[in-house]
């Protein structure tokens, strides 16, 4: 089951595509964080997704929020696709220990060994402020994210 809103969001340690190693809590006190869990990089419904971000991220940064997009992928294609895609914002790896991170959200796919879309709002404090997990073929609404943001 996800984690829910009102819920201490668990803290994590990945590395990104460049291989620098991104923490949930050096964000707390500075920023608020979207949390986005896609299944794979490289797949329609993923790219569309990420790129869509890319092409509205200063609705985020504007809201003084890091969006931060995690796959069970390794850092190196992970690395591959941003440049591929030109994607500005960290994509995270949850490569090794396979999943631990989607785990602990709730949103890892035992049976295909990946995550599923989930999406976490959290604010400057940790705590998740709102939430949306959908099935690996059904995109998000980028609208929902915004409007979430706006009440924080």
């Amino acid at each position: 089951m996800a984690i829910q809103v009102g819920e201490k969001a668990p803290d994590f340690e990945l590395k990104d595509n460049h291989g620098a190693t991104v923490k949930l809590s050096d964000f707390r006190g500075e920023k608020n964080v979207v949390l986005l869990f896609y299944p794979f990089a490289f797949t329609g419904v993923c790219t569309g997704e990420l790129c869509s971000l890319r092409d509205n991220l200063p609705q985020f940064t504007d809201r003084d929020t890091q969006l931060l997009a995690v796959s069970n992928d390794s850092i190196h294609t992970l690395r591959v696709f941003a440049e591929q895609e030109g994607l500005e914002y960290p994509l995270l790896s949850d490569f090794w220990p396979h999943g631990n991170t989607s785990r602990a959200y709730g949103v890892f796919d035992e049976d295909k060994g990946c995550a599923v879309r989930g999406t976490f709002i959290i604010d400057k404090e940790g705590v998740v402020r709102w939430t949306v997990v959908n099935g690996l073929p059904d995109a998000r609404d980028l609208g929902e994210y915004v409007k979430a943001l706006d009440t924080l």
